[in-house]
């Protein structure tokens, strides 16, 4: 038996764990009091990490289809079937007819941090989508386009802010998202206690706005709106005022000029916020002393969801919170290189999509087009598929159609632990190790801490002799890409050579830290396993820009070019039930519900409806009610809760454990219903390419109802 100090890598918030190790196994799991950022925080995912590390379920072993069914097979028999499939289909019909789609867990992890982007480039397809486009892309975009770098994101310096303002996000259940912020609930509570606050903007009283000093229900989609009202009225109060930051922007007559329709009155019919209110909420961000404002997935997956997210930042830049300690500030990492303060900026559309000419943004497709490039005949279609943790049958729209067309591709491998909903469809299995296996050190997310701090972990339990770690796996992968086979030297694959007594990642990890600002290295981090503070943030405009102007461009084209949508928008009339989804603290996307810890109690896929609109349309507590979508249509058990805004259902995603051919057997033993069955496909926000997944128009009826009746309460919304 030993003690182990790792990471959680199930969410963002970066976790400092105490794991007890016993015969390899993890037998108990406590937060790292001792750890320097979340101070021994811990949330029901962390302390699942154990019964994950062990399920039953996961692969050990790859497997591979034959005659219909899956074998086990020996790690090079599959990397061989990869290789001799792969390299036929581009033999024949180009690189662009291999697809390849990375999911969310690539980024939680040291190895999808270092080598992804050399799997894409070794792949050569244009035919790249990731989980970017069902979340976060917008925010990249804007960010882009304001400071000159896609992971140029601020995140609110939560520990000496004085006002917070939150919009679509409930870090109490996601424990932050593009906001790397360990125990964000007690850090919001000592907000309050040292005589601040915060406002929650969201259509459904979540957890994190029954906290707030303040809640304001909204109509999903219309944050922008809301946001445009706020800078009218900044500039029609003379509330603007740049601070520090003043000799550094440009474009801000621009901003004038855009926000002039959008007053508070002009909005708040169609938000559902009184102009009043609208008014105040601005003046009490703008005579703050130290204030931000955050927006998260409610504002990127809607059909304005970069110019939300533009807006975001625009009201930290006019009321002079931005790159300022108690404001939106721009963390320094350990493994970054400082910057020059010029760049060439940011652009998208360098190419478009085959069948629906949308424009490449950050170097990939919208997710949202993946299976028109299946289906559709022609020069570049998609006729092989490489999947990287991700389950796009569950996680992207109108994924019935999605889920059919993955089941005609000519050849799929997936690198993933589960056979689920989308690895169902694949050849080829290949199963990373599980997270006790793995080194851990947050590439992606310490970029986003609100406290620069640095952290590395070996892995807990040895791997097991013949067993590939994930970079291994990934690094064999982009050997095949090349055209130099499975079995290539890896260490040569990546620029390393002679002996070490690093292994492979920790070599390319310790150059980072050895070149970044703080000229640590991987030795200084083995000698403090709870982490280092690296101290508070710090400013970091101009150097942080990457403009070619060298300042921010508050006013970018692309955006400015978007707002007379906007304002068709807003004069556009529309009712009816819309549909958003939610959070759980006991749920992170699909791959977390094979764990019975954290799907036992009360069902967690419900479909949430307002008292009044449960008794309009005759739903019940506990009963079944159909909601059907222009792609599709699906029965969910209602749960009545006036925590719902009116007009407004909302069903959590990754649900809908319920396809042929997996083996989930918890999840299959609770299955929910896909949200996504009832996404459009045909939706998205045209900046980003990110699909809207808020703000869904959908009818509600009760299950029972006959179909003439299923009739009359439709005509009734």
């Amino acid at each position: 038996m030993h003690t182990a100090y790792t990471t959680c890598p199930l969410c963002e918030a970066t976790c400092g764990l105490e794991l007890t190790v016993e015969n390899d196994r993890i037998t108990a799991v406590r937060g790292d009091r001792q750890d320097t950022f979340s101070g021994g925080f811990l949330c029901p995912k962390g302390a699942s990490l154990g019964a994950l590390d062990a399920d039953p379920d996961r692969l050990r072993t790859p497997l591979a289809r034959r005659g219909g069914e899956f074998e086990p097979v020996s790690w090079d028999e599959a990397f061989a079937l990869v290789d001799q499939r792969l390299n036929e289909i581009i033999a024949e019909h180009g690189r662009d007819a291999v697809g390849m789609y990375l999911g969310n867990p690539t980024v939680h992890s040291l190895a999808g941090g270092l080598y992804a982007g050399g799997l894409r480039k070794a792949l050569g397809s244009r035919n790249v989508f990731t989980a970017s486009t069902v979340d976060q892309m917008p925010k990249h975009v804007s960010s882009g386009l304001l400071y000159g770098g896609i992971f140029t994101i601020p995140v609110p310096d939560i520990d000496r802010t004085d006002f917070l303002l939150l919009l679509g996000a409930d870090p109490f259940s996601s424990n932050g998202s593009l906001w790397t912020v360990p125990d964000a609930p007690g850090r919001l509570k000592a907000l309050q206690k040292r005589g601040g606050a915060f406002v929650v903007v969201d259509p459904r009283r979540s957890r994190t706005a029954a906290a707030a000093d303040r809640h304001l229900p909204i109509v999903p989609g219309t944050d922008v709106f809301l946001l445009l009202a706020m800078v009218n009225e900044l500039f029609a109060a003379s509330l603007v005022d740049l601070k520090a930051l003043a000799p550094h922007v440009e474009g801000v007559d621009g901003v004038r000029a855009l926000s002039e329709p959008f007053t508070p009155e002009a909005v708040a019919s169609r938000c559902g916020i009184d102009a009043a209110e609208i008014r105040a909420l601005t003046h009490r961000l703008a005579r703050a002393p130290r204030a931000a404002v955050y927006g998260r997935i409610g504002t990127t997956t809607v059909e304005f969801g970069t110019v939300a997210s533009w807006l975001v930042d625009v009201l930290n830049i006019l009321t002079g919170n931005l790159d300022r300690p108690g404001g939106a500030m721009f963390p320094l990492p350990a493994h970054v290189r400082r910057g020059t303060g010029t760049g060439k900026g940011f652009t998208t559309g360098r190419w478009h999509s085959r069948v629906r000419g949308l424009p490449e943004v950050a170097g990939e497709f919208p997710a949202v087009t993946l299976a028109d490039e299946i289906e559709t005949p022609g020069p570049g279609r998609i006729r092989a598929l490489v999947t990287v943790a991700g389950n796009p049958a569950l996680s992207l729209p109108n994924s019935a159609r999605l889920d059919a067309a993955l089941s005609t591709v000519d050849f799929m491998v997936s690198v993933d632990p589960y056979l689920n909903e989308t690895t169902r469809h694949a050849d080829v299995i290949l199963p990373p190790p599980p997270p006790s296996r793995r080194a851990h050190y947050d590439i992606a997310f310490l970029s986003f801490a609100v406290r620069n701090v640095a952290k590395y972990s070996r892995p807990a339990v040895p791997m097991r002799p013949g067993e590939p770690g994930e970079g291994d796996i990934l690094l064999r992968l982009t050997g095949i890409f090349a055209g130099l086979g499975p079995d290539t030297d890896l260490d040569a694959l990546v620029g390393l050579s002679g002996e070490s007594e690093y292994s492979r990642e920790e070599r390319l990890l310790d150059a980072r830290l050895r070149s970044g600002p703080y000229g640590l290295s991987v030795a200084d981090l083995l000698d403090q396993p709870h982490g280092v503070d690296l101290g508070p943030l710090t400013s970091r405009v101009p150097e942080i820009l990457r403009t070619p102007s060298g300042r921010i461009e508050l006013c970018p084209e692309p955006i400015a070019a978007d707002v007379p949508r906007v304002l068709e928008a807003l004069r556009t009339p529309t009712d009816g039930l819309v549909l958003v989804g939610r959070r759980h603290l006991r749920s992170n996307n699909s791959w977390m519900h094979n764990v019975p810890a954290l799907v036992k109690g009360k069902p967690l896929c419900t479909l949430l409806v307002n008292p009044a609109d449960a008794e309009r349309l005759g739903l019940q507590d506990g009963r079944a009610a159909r909601v059907t979508s222009r792609v599709g249509e699906i029965e969910a058990t209602v749960e009545v809760s006036a925590d719902m805004a009116a007009g407004v259902v909302s069903l959590p995603h990754g649900w809908g454990h319920d396809r042929p051919g997996t083996r989930l057997t918890t999840a299959e033993a609770h299955p929910g219903v896909n949200v996504n069955l009832l996404t459009d496909d045909l939706a998205l926000d045209p900046l980003s390419g990110t699909a809207v997944l808020n703000g869904v128009h959908v009818q509600v009826t009760p299950a029972q109802l006959t179909p003439s009746a299923q009739r009359a309460a439709a005509a009734a919304q």
